[in-house]
């Protein structure tokens, strides 16, 4: 199924633009929330993943994103790129009323998908984490005492190389013009720092079930930290882990992604499961 649907929202800041993968008799939906800097268009093979799975897939370009409106990667504050996540649902569920809803947010994506579990969870089926930033996660810290100490935040863009062992992935990443590549702005840092802490905070999510894929190498997040975040957030909940060995930030784009796609699909077999 190649068939992709834009669509036009009214958001917290400005127009949203979102896509539909669409399904002819879908049996759920899926929600995918990219990460920071990137656009929901880089999870096509994702996306067809779950199409085939049997799923209408629905996923926006956040604010300062893509082809959304707002300066680029400013994100002054992640309770509204949750809402405006929430708004895409409302779109897909008014589609497709009364069928179950699987949530998948990647990196950023996972902080915007663990605090909407958090706040609209009752709502969902599932949640899936993929290299989420919860937890531990220094870089924005880091990144703001440097601006302190010498009155700009350092240009460190996301290197190519980190996100995967495909060779193709880096190269297509950096040739991509609908992806930032210079440096991370202070609002978002801030807004970073906040959210991180509004999530810790935020209490579990149990009973949601949840799976968490991460890479071994994931040098962008790291695994120690990331785990922290997870187990705090899925509390006494059903929690399935999946580390990769070797494999780096981007595992729905990995070398093994044929062995991440296969675990997400027994997941979610799992939990649609009457």
């Amino acid at each position: 199924m190649t068939d992709v649907r834009a669509h036009a929202l009214d958001g917290t800041r400005g127009v949203i633009a979102a896509r539909e993968w669409p399904h002819p008799r879908p049996r759920y939906l899926a929600l995918l929330v990219h990460g920071y800097g990137e656009h929901i268009g880089r999870y096509a093979a994702l996306a067809a993943v779950l199409t085939g799975h049997g799923a209408a897939v629905y996923g926006p370009d956040h604010v300062g994103h893509g082809r959304s409106a707002g300066e680029r990667v400013v994100i002054e504050d992640f309770e509204d790129v949750v809402t405006d996540v929430h708004t895409v649902a409302a779109l897909a569920r008014a589609a497709h009323p009364g069928l179950p809803v699987v949530l998948v947010g990647h990196s950023m994506g996972g902080l915007v998908a663990a605090r909407y579990a958090q706040r609209h969870g009752a709502e969902l089926t599932a949640l899936v984490l993929s290299g989420p930033v919860i937890g531990a996660w220094e870089t924005p810290g880091q990144l703001l005492a440097h601006a302190e100490r010498h009155g700009e935040v350092p240009d460190i863009p996301v290197s190519p190389s980190a996100l995967s062992r495909d060779p193709e992935v880096g190269p297509s990443y950096a040739a991509d013009p609908l992806v930032w590549h210079g440096p991370m702005k202070r609002p978002t840092l801030e807004a970073f720092v906040r959210t991180l802490k509004a999530v810790d905070e935020g209490g579990t999510v149990a009973p949601l079930p949840v799976l968490w894929l991460h890479g071994a190498d994931d040098r962008l997040v790291p695994l120690p930290g990331s785990r922290t975040g997870v187990r705090r957030l899925a509390g006494d909940g059903p929690l399935t882990e999946r580390v990769y060995p070797g494999a780096r930030h981007e595992v729905f784009l990995e070398t093994n992604k044929a062995e991440v796609y296969a675990d997400l699909i027994h997941f979610l077999d799992g939990v649609l499961t009457p």
